[in-house]
């Protein structure tokens, strides 16, 4: 049997969020992932919804700039119960996002579901159920913060199944230039 073995690539996993976005650097070598970095860019709780966009664009560009990724995974909002709430995640999603081709990466999309079922086996897998996965999978000592844990996950699923046609198949949404496409 013929074992697939990818090109060496830095990833950045975003799980944005209004008040936090979680980030998490992981760099792919072959079939073994590595662990670089992960954190959360906080917004003031007393800002108002641009200056909160405006921190998380300035943050996710800062990250870009420290870090170097060469792709970039974000997690694709879910519709909640509250339309509101849908709609302000979906302002810092693009705040997000519009940092990350302010630094010209190529950006891919993965639904919550598509990110559990990629790193835990399971689409209803629960918040400890991921940050455990993503200790074990990077071989972390701790369990990482929630939010960054969501974010190394998010970069994992594109690792293992990304544009390159990883380990899982192709799960995500690409952006195009004239639109996007869902990969299947």
């Amino acid at each position: 049997m013929q074992t697939l073995s990818l090109p060496p690539a830095r990833i950045l996993g975003i799980d944005p969020g209004l008040r936090v976005t979680g980030f998490g650097v992981i760099e792919r070598l072959g079939n073994k992932l590595a662990y670089i970095a992960s954190g959360c860019i906080k917004t003031p709780s007393d800002a108002t919804l641009p200056e909160r966009l405006k921190v998380i664009l300035a943050g996710v560009q800062e990250v870009v700039d420290t870090y170097q990724p060469a792709e970039a995974a974000v997690e694709i909002v879910f519709v909640n119960v509250n339309p509101q709430s849908t709609l302000l995640l979906g302002q810092a999603r693009g705040a997000a996002i519009c940092g990350l081709v302010s630094r010209n990466l190529p950006v891919m999309e993965y639904t919550a579901l598509q990110v559990k079922q990629a790193v835990v086996g399971y689409g209803k897998a629960n918040k400890e159920q991921v940050q455990h996965m993503v200790k074990r999978l990077l071989q972390l000592p701790g369990d990482p913060q929630a939010d960054a844990a969501d974010a190394l996950a998010c970069a994992i699923a594109h690792a293992n199944g990304g544009s390159a046609g990883g380990l899982l198949g192709n799960l995500g949404t690409r952006s195009k230039k004239r639109g996007s496409r869902i990969v299947a």
